[in-house]
């Protein structure tokens, strides 16, 4: 295990939380450009964002970002770091209980056209935040299907 598990404090997962939160409320406007930053922004190509994607580090991953199937197959396998027509190292946090969070695996847009980034899956995860040791925030953006 990375953190303390005698430490109540854990800056992960004070942030997950407010990620959560955020998503739960999408609020259009905008602030800082921090993963924490008090609300999701709207921006060119998203008016109403839903949704605050991002990548996880664990503490065993050597730099690499946690990767994760997109389907549920039980068959399909993922490298840390690896990014494939079957797996992402893209997430939205949908659920936290205690010191563990579930997270949904987000697909890179397969429409080129789509001014939306990532598409839903219905693949998901639940992690024990204390192996996570950073996380990484992408650009506020819409999903369509999660709310």
């Amino acid at each position: 295990m990375c953190n303390n598990e005698n430490n109540q404090s854990n800056c992960i997962m004070e942030i997950l939380k407010v990620i959560l939160v955020l998503q739960e409320n999408a609020c259009p406007d905008n602030c800082l450009d921090s993963c924490d930053r008090p609300v999701l922004g709207g921006g060119p190509n998203c008016l109403i964002c839903n949704t605050r994607p991002v990548m996880l580090y664990t503490c065993c991953g050597n730099g690499a970002p946690w990767s994760m199937p997109i389907s549920k197959d039980t068959t399909t396998t993922c490298e840390v770091g690896t990014v494939s027509e079957t797996c992402s190292t893209v997430f939205r946090v949908e659920k936290i209980e205690g010191c563990c969070a579930t997270f949904r695996v987000l697909q890179e847009n397969p429409d080129p056209t789509s001014l939306n980034p990532y598409v839903s899956t219905n693949s998901f995860f639940t992690m024990n935040c204390n192996c996570i040791c950073a996380i990484k925030c992408l650009s506020d953006t819409f999903v369509d299907c999660v709310c």
